[in-house]
């Protein structure tokens, strides 16, 4: 079903930035946008990795200098069927954790000193298998893709619309000019930002299915990330935005009210009532 839904979600994507280019330019539009896209998705594909492990100032650690998380990382690679990720720690309080890299082969886990130091071994094992899980599920290059999308529909929409509206294209000239030209700048972006978090919640309930299936324990992973949550509210992780927020298993920003609507993660109570129905189906 969260794949049905993602691929949903994705389609209509890429319909919302074939139309912006259609209004940008007709069919020269959406080739343009299609080219500009494609060029986005290749840099980020390759290189988004060693960005955002270098903003975190994630250090690599090994099975010589941090055994018993090399070790924890490695058997459940084993379990998930997967080639061993890079693993990296992150020199912070607050406990949280995120998976990284363009490939299963090509791939990086990442935790804070926090979550290594707060959670006992069964809560960080399905820390540590919701991240493999979403190796597994490649949902790092459906991210990417997705943000590439978004970022790529704002800006075509902005350069659009008041291209349009200062070109004389709208206004009282062109009523249907207008209304483009109010959504190019307004309403495409919203949506395409929409679309977006909706394909991040998806992939997070599925790679909390997959923490099940890897680590087999759904109710150490609630317990986790009733912790994780409770203490991202009170200090966020340092250096942590809104363009990698969608990464962590935990949203790292602090959200309430109107946030909500644009969080990158469900809620932790539903995520926590999917994970104890998980447990009641084990049994």
């Amino acid at each position: 079903m969260n794949t049905l839904k993602t691929t949903f979600l994705m389609t209509m994507m890429i319909v919302l930035f074939l139309f912006v280019g259609n209004l940008l330019g007709g069919t020269s539009g959406m080739t343009i946008a299609f080219i500009f896209a494609l060029v986005m998705n290749f840099g980020s594909y390759w290189f988004s990795d060693k960005i955002v492990l270098k903003m975190y100032r994630a250090k690599e650690v090994t099975k010589e200098n941090s055994p018993k998380f090399f070790a924890l990382v490695e058997q459940l690679s084993q379990n998930a069927g997967i080639p061993i990720p890079k693993v990296y720690v992150i020199n912070d309080p607050t406990p949280n954790a995120f998976a990284t890299g363009r490939n299963p082969e090509h791939a990086a886990v990442a935790a804070t000193t926090g979550i290594l130091n707060g959670l006992n071994n069964d809560e960080l094992s399905g820390v540590i298998a919701h991240e493999l899980a979403h190796i597994q599920h490649r949902d790092i290059l459906i991210g990417t893709i997705a943000a590439t999308v978004v970022g790529t529909i704002t800006f075509l929409a902005q350069m659009a619309g008041w291209t349009m509206m200062f070109s004389g294209r709208g206004g009282d000239r062109d009523n249907r000019s207008g209304f483009a030209s109010l959504f190019l700048i307004i309403l495409a972006p919203i949506a395409a930002t929409l679309l977006q978090l909706a394909i991040s919640r998806s992939r997070e309930f599925a790679a909390d299915e997959g923490s099940a299936a890897i680590a087999g324990k759904p109710l150490a992973l609630a317990s986790a990330l009733e912790k994780i949550s409770s203490a991202n509210q009170l200090k966020p992780v340092s250096h942590a935005g809104p363009a990698t927020a969608h990464m962590f298993i935990v949203n790292p920003l602090k959200s309430g009210g109107i946030k909500k609507l644009f969080s990158t993660h469900p809620s932790t109570e539903e995520r926590i009532k999917r994970l104890v129905e998980i447990s009641n189906q084990m049994k």
